[in-house]
């Protein structure tokens, strides 16, 4: 099919066409991650099945999607929006903690949100890989997006003190290979360990790229005392008659 059917542009029971498309769309996704998430999986449905579990015709799945592919592309978005929204509000949450103990909760909830529904994790470690080209480039430029938070963390670390200065990126993309490899492979039941001690294994390897041997967080400045008037001048003075 070239394209998507042009959809109904009316208004109908007080909502907007817009509003209705919407509405159908979600019913699309909320139906999409049982069969994907669990059996028979993406490959094994058919539109008329997930029409069905929608609750909705194939001409209306038709008016907003071309393909499966696109259900399983926004789907795989919306489960790792899901999961990003977790770290995000747990990293809010640990601001004026220290290091490790903020990339603890950031983990935590990061792995407890990708964790807590079997079908999540499959859409995001399992059904996702091999699609198509088109799949591995989205697949790709979501990682990215990982890659890009993980990176403006660490630059905050390092701008506080707290991790080496240095570009990130290469070792935060290797990173994320590491988190998803080892949530996939415990989630398998590959990996004799707790949800804990996963977390607490990745925390040490983030730490061990935050700080490498032999480096050592800078010291926080002493506060200065009450009514003291600080020096900005470059230098202190030298006691001579600066006039030629």
């Amino acid at each position: 099919m070239a394209g998507r059917l042009r959809a109904p542009t009316r208004r109908y029971g007080g909502r907007s066409a817009e509003e209705r498309q919407a509405e159908r769309r979600r019913r699309f996704l909320d139906a999409a991650l049982q069969p994907f998430g669990s059996a028979p999986g993406y490959r094994g449905t058919t539109v008329a099945a997930l029409s069905e579990a929608a609750g909705l015709s194939t001409r209306q799945f038709y008016e907003q999607f071309r393909t499966l592919e696109d259900v399983l592309a926004a789907l795989h978005l919306q489960v790792n929006d899901w999961a990003e929204q977790a770290a995000l509000a747990a990293l809010a949450g640990a601001g004026d903690l220290p290091l490790q103990e903020r990339a603890a909760a950031v983990f935590r909830a990061y792995a407890a949100d990708v964790t807590g529904d079997p079908r999540r994790i499959r859409i995001t470690f399992v059904e996702i890989i091999g699609v198509s080209p088109r799949m591995e480039r989205r697949r790709l430029a979501r990682r990215s997006r990982w890659v890009d938070l993980i990176c403006a963390a660490a630059e905050q670390a390092a701008a506080q003190g707290e991790a080496a200065p240095r570009d990130y990126r290469l070792a935060a993309t290797a990173f994320i290979g590491s988190v998803n490899g080892l949530l996939h492979d415990w989630s398998a039941g590959w990996v004799e360990a707790t949800l804990d001690e996963v977390v607490d294994e990745l925390v040490r390897q983030l730490l061990g790229i935050l700080r490498p041997p032999g480096w050592r967080p800078r010291a926080p400045r002493p506060a200065a005392r009450p009514g003291a008037v600080a020096d900005c001048s470059p230098s202190a003075p030298t006691g001579k008659d600066p006039r030629p």
